[in-house]
């Protein structure tokens, strides 16, 4: 059993321990060593919580793991040997850990208090945290619990690590707890108690903020993603930064970005119906001139062209107006790498479309699919010309 310095003292960021076992490292850290101390700060992977990371001695910790028998296991870069060590964690990393975890605490309880939900499970990533909710919340109910949670974070509360027999802690909990025995409780005063082995500040106002940044439907529930303290700051930031790149690409103020951005999105949507009705029109010109260019190659007129301006809507009306007459086969490329390509012949060809075009992305990359009558694709590199040409040696040989 390791004792474990954090449950009492998580501010505690350096200390001094005994190696007592050297072991393998689990398989996902090959060439690394595992470290068994007698008294360790390094939280492990735990309760929705990343391991610590830091130093034993001279040696990196890589990774820190809670095992069944209630030691835990240091892996460290490098072999170490028994004996004394100083331990240095990460403070960074943890002080991050500690705004996150208690952050949740806090918003999960609002989340009980105010609109009566519980929260079923909770996840600390590496740029935001989330929590699953027993229901789905509305947008007015997540306002009021992140509003009254901020309260509680700017009112500076207590909040204390204690010990409690599980049945003596039962009534006060939040959250009934699994385990029996001897229970770790953190306590923010006067709104929340958890049964929770994780590592915490020791007053509300050390979280800072707790700001949500999305929602989404999840498993019958809500899930709300969100970030505390540094992380919300780093968040603004970068808001801050995309808002004002935003505005001066569209030449507006911040307020006016949804508007500015519907406005482009009609107006791109009107270009697109625009070209592709423009692009129809000349399709019927363009045939008629490809049609009068196209090549003898055994019993078809052959159309091999790379055309700049036509996406692969646009080639494929093209293809169509001209395998319309009688004895074509055609294959079109865009002229922009990686080139789209439409491969279609007319009703009394012979020829496989299909496997033209899986000749051309055997050899060219890309994928596509289709019919013996007309097959699509994309991201074919090369040389246009000489796609088309091993385009011709295909269709002369089929």
């Amino acid at each position: 059993m390791t004792e474990r310095i954090y449950y009492t003292d998580p501010y505690a960021s350096a200390f001094d321990a005994t190696v007592v076992a050297i072991e393998p490292a689990p398989a996902e850290h090959a060439g690394a060593t595992g470290v068994v101390l007698d008294r360790t700060a390094f939280y492990p992977t735990s309760g929705g919580q990343p391991f610590d990371v830091g130093r034993l001695g001279s040696r990196r910790v890589i990774d820190v793991v809670e095992r069944e028998d209630g030691s835990i296991l240091h892996v460290v870069d490098a072999a170490i040997e028994r004996g004394p060590v100083h331990g240095e964690i990460d403070w960074r990393r943890r002080f991050d850990h500690m705004q996150q975890h208690t952050g949740q605490h806090v918003l999960s309880a609002a989340f009980d208090r105010l609109v009566k939900v519980r929260t079923v499970s909770f996840h600390l990533g590496s740029t935001s945290s989330t929590i699953d909710l027993q229901r789905e919340v509305t947008a007015d109910e997540i306002a009021r619990a992140e509003t009254d949670a901020n309260r509680v974070v700017w009112e500076d509360r207590d909040v204390s690590i204690r010990f409690a027999d599980a049945a003596e802690a039962a009534p006060l909990l939040r959250k009934e707890s699994a385990r029996g025995g001897v229970l770790r409780l953190i306590d923010v005063t006067d709104f929340d108690v958890s049964a929770c082995g994780g590592t915490h500040v020791a007053r509300t106002g050390a979280i800072g903020i707790i700001a949500v940044l999305s929602t989404e439907r999840f498993r019958g529930g809500t899930r709300i993603e969100f970030v505390c303290g540094g992380r919300a700051l780093a968040s603004i930031r970068t808001l801050r930064d995309a808002v004002a790149s935003s505005s001066k690409l569209l030449s507006v103020v911040g307020t006016d970005l949804p508007a500015a951005i519907d406005r482009l999105q009609t107006e791109s949507k009107e270009t697109r119906r625009q070209i592709k009705d423009l692009q129809s029109r000349l399709a019927e010109h363009e045939a008629a001139a490809l049609a009068d260019r196209a090549e003898a190659l055994v019993a078809v007129k052959a159309v091999l062209a790379s055309l700049d301006g036509y996406d692969a809507t646009g080639l494929k009306s093209l293809a169509q107006s001209i395998v319309a007459r009688s004895g074509y086969f055609v294959v079109l490329l865009g002229s922009t790498m990686p080139a789209a390509v439409v491969v279609a012949r007319s009703a009394d060809v012979a020829v496989d479309a299909g496997a033209i075009l899986r000749q051309l992305t055997g050899a060219f990359g890309g994928k596509g699919g289709g019919r013996p009558e007309m097959a699509q694709g994309g991201g074919l590199q090369g040389d246009p010309v000489a796609i088309l040409a091993a385009a011709r040696a295909a269709i002369s040989g089929a």
